[in-house]
């Protein structure tokens, strides 16, 4: 189902912001991204509850004012605020995922990691 906006937590990182936004734009036929940045965001949504709550205040807004139905969270190769190992990234994201469905937020939920070449692979989706 697509939508005028989509929104994705992002790495701060510039070097991630372009690719993931054209494969957003791709993926969801949105026509704009609502990004939602932090360092080392799968971490953060995956173990600081706070953070985790002043992320879901933003995502709200995205879903209530501009009709959002895909949520993306992001975590990539050479994370200089996570810098930890792929497979810690993938536990981190499946953690966030399941935190993420608790929310209730009825939006399709994508898990993305983004590679050394900035490609963009799903690693997992929620269904609303």
């Amino acid at each position: 189902m697509s939508s005028k906006f989509a929104t994705v937590i992002n790495c701060m990182d510039g070097r991630v912001q372009d690719p993931v936004n054209a494969w957003m734009k791709k993926q969801t036929g949105a026509e704009y991204i609502d990004v939602i940045t932090e360092a080392g965001p799968d971490r953060i949504m995956a173990s600081t509850a706070t953070a985790s709550r002043l992320i879901l205040q933003r995502i709200l807004v995205s879903r209530d004012k501009h009709g959002s139905k895909t949520l993306t969270l992001v975590a990539h190769h050479d994370c200089a605020g996570n810098p930890v190992s792929k497979a810690e990234h993938l536990i981190q994201l499946e953690k966030a995922g399941k935190i993420m469905e608790t929310w209730n937020l009825g939006m399709h939920i994508i898990l993305v990691w983004v590679d050394e070449n900035w490609q963009v692979e799903i690693f997992k989706e929620i269904k609303p």
